[in-house]
């Protein structure tokens, strides 16, 4: 008797999911997102509204996408995931349906049902994409993540709650975790 295969799914099923379901497809397989916390909700809005005030005071190019956002990290590949932000200064990799190519900068809040799809499965993906820097904010140990992937090179620094942080995409941002309104 034959046993049951996995069936793979494809970029096409991905954007034919129904409105309420929020899903990542990586290496053909969906993986189902929880609802966030408030905790987690709490972050995204700070975060993203500091890399958002930054960017429209410098005048830039970039663009901030907190999630739902569709990143389809590899033109080869039907990978599509949803970042808790991104950030894309070329703006030719935007689309209507949302960014084609690597974001310069994501950030994950990491859920605790499954932290490994954040600190395993998303940094392999985002490095091999060719993500310039990628942070892991992770609230149930008030840490925050930094792997800066920039030209080739692989560097990590772990920071606190209470640090201020420097963004390696950028000369002139630091984001101070101690000064974000948020009730961990």
């Amino acid at each position: 008797m034959a046993l049951p295969q996995e069936k793979n799914y494809t970029e096409e099923d991905y954007y034919n999911l129904p409105e309420n379901v929020r899903a990542e497809l990586i290496n053909g397989q969906f993986y189902n997102m929880s609802s966030p916390s408030r905790v987690h909700q709490e972050l995204l809005m700070e975060l993203s509204g500091t890399i958002l005030n930054y960017i429209k005071a410098k005048g830039g190019p970039c663009r901030v996408y907190p999630a739902p956002f569709a990143v389809k990290l590899f033109r080869d590949r039907t990978d599509i995931v949803e970042p808790d932000i991104s950030v894309i200064c070329d703006r030719n990799k935007l689309t209507n349906k949302g960014c084609s190519g690597a974001p310069d900068w994501i950030i994950e809040i990491v859920s605790p049902s499954n932290p490994s799809h954040d600190y395993i499965t998303k940094l392999s993906m985002y490095h091999d994409a060719g993500v310039r820097e990628y942070w892991i904010v992770d609230p149930q140990n008030s840490e925050i993540h930094v792997y800066n992937m920039e030209d080739g090179t692989f560097t990590t620094k772990t920071y606190s709650f209470h640090d201020t942080v420097k963004v390696g995409i950028y000369d002139d941002l630091s984001i101070d975790f101690s000064s974000l309104d948020i009730d961990v």
